[in-house]
């Protein structure tokens, strides 16, 4: 992601995870953290203190300062989950050594540019955000048929909830409505999820049942119909004795529920081999039946040809949302450039992980599917790519359907804070901004 010069100097902020000014009043405040610090160690410090991230969060491994640079986001058109949406102040090592105070100025370009910045105005040392009172949530998770959601009210579906995501069983035909809300802080229960966490057995049995799908079709449609089974019932565990809950809804404190982490004595799953190559792209919430239609379609014309395609994740294709949030290169801003569209309901992203086999060429049965996939969405919807989940291709391919007149504002941004272009990223160099 940063660059292909072998001189390049990648930067270890770990060990700079400093968290201070807590200020909590009336059911609301802010926090200063460093660069290093990940959302598990805020998460809790905040926790101690009574207080809580909200719903701007992403996964337990990443730096809370990376995952704005690169615009992650949670799952919601109703609450803000850009990570970057509750950046209050920013202080950043520009190119030239000088550390730079930024505030919170949604008309300022410079704030644009620096809340999805991509890494290269320079290194974000500290970040203000808004924070909240702690508090309880529930998940639930109910299964729908295929068509419900082809043929349904997307937007009614998921916008009642605090965050809300589907994932996808195209084999199965079927949607798992996965839904989060609030509950009192009385309310018992303990609940901590983890999305990535295996065992050893359940490792390696995975790796060999996916491989097993990596020249035949078969496999991958047995294999896909474990995981659903699986993904079926609740991913929680009880915190304060790890043992599983086995039935929805399941309760518990605020990033427990919505984030979680691992689970102790068990590794995340690429530990055993299981690695994949993702595809996310996010459309106009107006567009989301379309899109995922043209998917099924793609879907059934493998199946035609005689190589049919299915999922190969542990949880299935990850359908996810966001309520608009503007920045030059965030994926739910509403600016638009020459494909127009209608972004201010929010937005729809369909994230497609799959299994890279670890035998043979490394290539997944029907290899040629998968370019056929991204083009045919990159052509025919105006798609913008999420910076860490997709393949130079396709950062190459989704060029067009970007705003030209935010990417040059951007550029003048970056050109100020980093004159010399000490800070190297290749989708910055793909995209034009450097």
């Amino acid at each position: 992601m940063c660059s292909d010069d072998p001189n390049t100097i990648i930067i270890k902020t770990d060990a700079v995870n400093g968290i201070s000014d807590l200020v909590l009043e009336n059911g609301v405040g802010s926090v200063v953290v460093e660069a290093g610090v990940t959302f598990p160690q805020v998460a809790e410090w905040l926790h101690d203190r009574g207080g809580s991230l909200g719903y701007t969060l992403v996964n337990w491994n990443i730096t809370i300062a990376g995952a704005i640079a690169m615009g992650a986001h949670r799952s919601s058109l109703r609450e803000d989950s850009q990570v970057s949406a509750a950046a209050l102040a920013f202080d950043i090592i520009n190119g030239n050594g000088d550390l730079v105070h930024l505030e919170k100025d949604q008309s300022d370009d410079t704030w644009l540019a620096a809340t999805t910045s991509l890494g290269l105005l320079g290194i974000i040392a500290r970040v203000k955000l808004s924070i909240l009172y702690d508090f309880k949530v529930y998940a639930n998770q109910t299964t729908l048929d295929e068509a419900d959601v082809l043929n349904g009210d997307i937007y009614a579906q998921i916008s009642p909830y605090v965050t809300a995501n589907y994932w996808w069983w195209p084999g199965q035909k079927k949607f798992h409505l996965r839904t989060y809300g609030v509950v009192p802080i009385t309310k018992a229960g303990n609940a901590f999820q983890s999305t990535f966490s295996v065992t050893e057995t359940e490792g390696n049995l995975a790796l060999g049942l996916l491989n097993s799908g990596q020249n035949l079709s078969f496999p991958n449609f047995a294999t896909e119909g474990i995981f659903y089974g699986l993904w079926s019932a609740p991913n929680f565990h009880v915190k304060t004795n790890d043992l599983p809950i086995l039935g929805w809804p399941v309760y518990g404190f605020a990033y427990d529920v919505l984030i979680g982490g691992l689970y102790p004595n068990q590794k995340p799953e690429w530990e055993y081999g299981l690695h994949g190559k993702t595809l996310e792209l996010a459309v106009p919430i107006t567009q989301a039946n379309a899109l995922l239609k043209r998917v099924r379609e793609l879907f059934d014309q493998a199946a035609a040809d005689g190589k049919a395609v299915t999922s190969t994740y542990r949880s299935g294709i990850n359908i996810k949302f966001g309520k608009p949030f503007d920045s030059f290169l965030g994926q739910t801003t509403e600016r638009v450039g020459n494909r127009t569209a209608d972004w201010s309901k929010g937005a729809m992203m369909f994230d497609f992980p799959s299994f890279i086999p670890t035998l043979g060429d490394h290539h997944r049965y029907n290899e040629a599917w998968y370019g056929t996939l991204a083009k045919t969405l990159i052509d025919e919807f105006p798609v913008r790519p999420h910076w860490t989940k997709n393949t130079r291709d396709i950062f190459q391919q989704a060029l067009k359907n970007l705003d030209q007149d935010s990417l040059q504002r951007f550029a003048k941004v970056r050109e100020r804070f980093d004159p010399n272009k000490t800070f190297k990223s290749i989708v910055g160099e793909i995209i034009g901004v450097v």
